[in-house]
C-alpha cells in the first residue's frame, strides 16, 4: 500500500471526530468510541485511528489514558471553535478555495498575530512552546509533522485574543493543510525542509517572546511566502 492511502485513512478519522464535535454530537466529558469501534465504522486500520487520535490530543482536544475501566480510553476535553469555523470547513469542502487566496489571507492574518503577540505584554505560548517540543519528536510522519505545524499556527492566532482571527484561522485549516500536505510530495529532502521548517518556528516565537514585532511580522512572512514557493506551488512572491 502506498503512503498515500494511509494518510488518506488519518484525515477520514480526524475530519469524522471534528465534524461530530463542530455539530455537538460530541462535548467535553464525552468518550470516543473505541479504536476497534472507529475502525471497524469507518473502514480504516486501526493504525489510522491511532495517529488521528494522537493527533487530536496535541491539538489540546481530547486526553487519552491506557488500560482499563472508567477512565481509559479517550475523553473529549475542549471543542473546536464554533460557527465560523464550521462554516468555513463546509466552504473548503464544497469548493475549495484558491492557493493564492488561502496564502494571502494566511500573510495577512498571521501578520496581525504576530504583531499582536508580541506587544502584548500578558502573551501566554505555553501551547506554541508544547507543540514546537511535540514537533521535535523523532519518527514523525510527514502528515503528522504538518498537522502539528498547522496547529502551532493557530495556537498563535488563539493566544492573540482575537476571537475572529482565530476562528478565521481554525476554518481555514482544512485548506491549508491540504495544501502545504500537496506541496511536501515536491521535497526531495523531506528531512531537511522539515528542520529548515522547525528553526524557522522556533525563531518567529523567539521573536514574539521577545517583544520584538518588526522581527516577528518578517519571520512570519518569509516563513509562509517561502515555503509555499518551495515547493513549487506559488511564484516567490505571492
Amino acid at each position: 500500500m502506498s503512503e498515500e492511502a494511509p494518510q488518506r485513512a488519518w484525515r477520514i478519522v480526524l475530519e469524522h471526530i471534528e465534524r461530530d464535535l463542530l455539530d455537538g454530537r460530541l462535548g467535553p466529558g464525552d468518550r470516543l468510541p473505541s479504536e476497534r469501534e472507529l475502525s471497524a465504522d469507518l473502514g480504516v486500520g486501526r493504525s489510522s485511528v491511532r495517529e488521528a487520535l494522537r493527533v487530536l490530543e496535541v491539538m489540546g482536544l481530547i486526553r487519552t489514558a491506557t488500560g482499563s475501566g472508567p477512565a481509559s480510553g479517550a475523553i473529549v476535553i475542549a471543542t473546536p471553535s464554533g460557527g465560523l469555523a464550521a462554516l468555513l470547513r463546509l466552504q473548503v469542502a464544497a469548493q475549495g478555495f484558491p492557493l493564492t487566496d488561502v496564502v494571502q489571507t494566511r500573510l495577512v492574518l498571521e501578520d496581525a498575530v504576530a504583531v499582536s503577540l508580541a506587544a502584548s505584554e500578558s502573551r501566554d505560548l505555553v501551547d506554541a512552546h508544547r507543540i514546537l517540543d511535540a514537533m521535535d519528536a523523532p519518527g514523525l510522519r510527514t502528515a503528522e509533522f504538518l498537522a502539528l505545524d498547522a496547529q502551532l499556527h493557530l495556537a498563535l492566532a488563539e493566544s492573540s485574543g482575537n476571537t475572529v482571527i482565530a476562528a478565521m484561522m481554525s476554518g481555514l485549516r482544512t485548506a491549508i493543510e491540504s495544501y502545504v500536505l500537496t506541496g511536501a510530495e515536491a521535497i526531495a529532502d523531506w528531512d531537511a525542509m522539515a528542520s529548515r521548517l522547525r528553526a524557522e518556528h522556533r525563531s518567529i516565537v523567539a521573536a514574539i517572546d521577545a517583544g520584538d514585532a518588526t522581527t516577528a511580522r518578517a519571520l512570519v512572512n518569509a516563513h509562509i511566502a517561502g515555503y509555499y514557493a518551495a515547493t513549487g506551488l506559488t511564484p516567490s512572491t505571492v
